[in-house]
């Protein structure tokens, strides 16, 4: 399988998301609006688990691997979400989509300070174009 196939896909569909979002947002809260999202990929993700037969591998997910997936449900599929929700339903798509999409500077961030990774001209340089492009949107 081609991964740039898939970073392909994952694009087209995080691009046309926001759009459906900005609309979905105009009548109702953030929150409710993440509850109608979370309630669709849930049973979505239910059904193909069952008919897959997938749903059983669920008993090998070991402890701390739950635990580690939860904080990233936690942090992504909750909390930014949510606040991904109450900026599109108050800003223009076309300014809160690309700022928000600077999140790997963040995990950027977290990676050299935490996780020991090696902090390069190109990736610090980098890392100063997302800052700037942030200032950029913020104009």
């Amino acid at each position: 399988m081609n991964i740039y196939l898939f970073a392909f896909l994952a694009m087209v569909f995080w691009g046309l998301a926001p759009v459906f979002g900005k609309i979905g947002l105009t009548k109702v809260s953030p929150l409710i609006g993440l509850y109608v999202r979370t309630f669709v990929v849930a049973a979505i993700l239910l059904v193909y688990g069952v008919l897959s037969g997938q749903i059983k591998n669920l008993t090998y997910v070991g402890r701390t691997d739950i635990l580690y997936l939860a904080g990233e449900a936690v942090f992504a599929s909750l909390l930014g979400h949510l606040a991904y929700f109450f900026a599109l339903k108050s800003g223009a798509a076309s300014r809160v989509v690309p700022f928000i999409a600077a999140y790997p500077l963040v995990t950027f961030l977290v990676g050299v300070s935490f996780l020991g990774e090696k902090l390069t001209l190109m990736k610090g340089a980098g890392a100063g174009l997302v800052v700037l492009g942030l200032l950029f949107l913020m104009r």
